[in-house]
């Protein structure tokens, strides 16, 4: 009595452990995670800051640019000596004896001076910060295009796991079926009925079973483990189990067989292109000249921090890099052939896109005649293996025959339940191609 109350217990116990490493959850809660967590999708939103961050750099071409320094120097250069003391509004008379301008005492100066540079007319810029736009609107889009790639791929992964644990399903049940067979052929073989052949032919089919049940329940772990991959989680001895089973049916939907220009793949490649297109055009106004305002504000003194001399300069230039070596001419060339190329490789993914969309919808008509024909088949298989189970109770047929019909039973399942699955993935997908 009391070890069957330890086996009670210890199959509690187990029960328990079994219950907190098995984790229960539904496709909505693993769409809303990997959003939130995937890594892939974390890698495509720094990226997007990154060109974000190009973009801002790119306000330089409307904001000034202010610098503050304080500079300390000690000279007895003529001309620096003067010029100081000149800045230092602190000259005389004697200053100008020729023997103190040409051999002068050490002097110090100390200059604070504030500089101001403001951009007035560069259109090279102003293409340069659309480029910079544009390519920040690319990342963007390729972004949510990303969270819409991860959003099927989840999809995809929690079928696959729905799929393994309907395989698990349809083993045990196999298995039971199969050790039934083997009682009953055991007690024929017992009782003289069988010879020790077909004894040993269910006995091998068991087995077979057996390894089969192992590899799936194996295949359920996989199924787990990559879905804690794509939600960046640790699941080191536990196992995710889907709140909702698979269907074992399918849903005729009409899907649009045509490409969109508004997939955010496509906007991206477009923006893409784009952006190469301004700085082609940012490259060809290189060529004209720049106009800029500077200014500056300079407190001079001979000690550190004082202020005892002031000025300003206030100003404006306009410059013009007339010929630099052809390295302009360079740049402009390559931009062009840049641009051109990324027009070349948006017209190409369109058509390659087509290409996929098309393909996949012929899958999808493929699937779902395969659908039809592997419940058919699933169908006649269990009839068959009802009729073979009955006639063999009356001893008019052979256990081989049994068995082939058993297992083929349990294949055409599993065989349905893949074509299941095969067809609602591929519909997701042709909706991912054309959304």
């Amino acid at each position: 009595m009391k070890k069957v109350n330890l086996l009670i217990v210890f199959g509690m116990v187990s029960s328990m452990l079994q219950a907190q490493d098995t984790l229960s959850i539904s496709k909505n809660d693993l769409l809303q995670k990997v959003t939130e967590n995937n890594l892939q999708i974390k890698v495509a939103e720094k990226s997007f800051q990154s060109a974000k961050a190009d973009y801002r750099q790119s306000n330089a071409l409307f904001l000034p640019n202010v610098n503050v320094s304080h500079t300390g120097i000690l000279t007895t250069n003529p001309l620096m000596a003067f010029g100081s003391k000149l800045n230092q509004e602190i000259l005389t008379a004697s200053d100008f004896n020729p023997a103190l301008l040409n051999d002068p005492d050490r002097t110090q100066n100390f200059a604070t001076k504030i500089e101001v540079q403001q951009p007035l007319i560069n259109l090279d810029g102003l293409y340069g910060r659309q480029a910079a736009k544009a390519k920040m609107d690319a990342f963007q889009l390729q972004t949510e295009r990303t969270k819409e790639y991860l959003e099927l791929e989840v999809s995809k992964a929690y079928m696959q796991l729905q799929l393994a644990y309907k395989a698990v399903q349809v083993l045990e049940k196999a298995n039971e079926t199969a050790q039934g067979n083997l009682k009953l052929v055991d007690n024929y073989f017992k009782n003289g009925m069988l010879q020790k052949t077909d004894l040993l032919n269910v006995q091998v089919r068991v087995n077979e079973i057996s390894n089969q049940l192992q590899y799936a329940k194996s295949n359920v772990q996989n199924a787990s483990d990559y879905l804690a991959f794509l939600l960046n989680e640790d699941m080191k001895g536990k196992t995710y189990k889907p709140s909702e089973s698979l269907d074992n049916v399918i849903a005729i939907e009409a899907i649009n067989p045509t490409i969109s220009d508004s997939r955010k793949d496509i906007q991206a490649m477009q923006k893409s292109s784009e952006a190469y297109k301004k700085m082609f055009q940012s490259s060809k106004f290189g060529f004209l000249p720049r106009l800029n305002a500077f200014g500056s504000y300079e407190l001079y003194d001979q000690h550190i921090f004082q202020t005892s001399a002031k000025g300003y300069v206030v100003g404006a230039q306009l410059s013009w890099n007339v010929f630099d070596g052809y390295k302009n001419i360079g740049k402009t060339q390559k931009a062009k052939a840049d641009f051109e190329k990324a027009e070349i490789e948006t017209e190409q993914y369109k058509k390659q896109s087509q290409l996929e969309l098309n393909k996949t919808n012929r899958q999808l008509v493929d699937a779902e005649n395969k659908v039809n024909l592997s419940q058919l088949a699933f169908e006649q298989s269990q009839e068959a293996f009802r009729i073979r189970q009955n006639r063999f109770k009356q001893g008019l047929e052979k256990t081989t025959d049994l068995l082939m019909a058993e297992t083929q039973m349990a294949q055409k399942e599993l065989e349905h339940l893949q074509a299941v699955f095969e067809y609602n993935f591929t519909k997701q997908y042709l909706q991912f191609l054309t959304k």
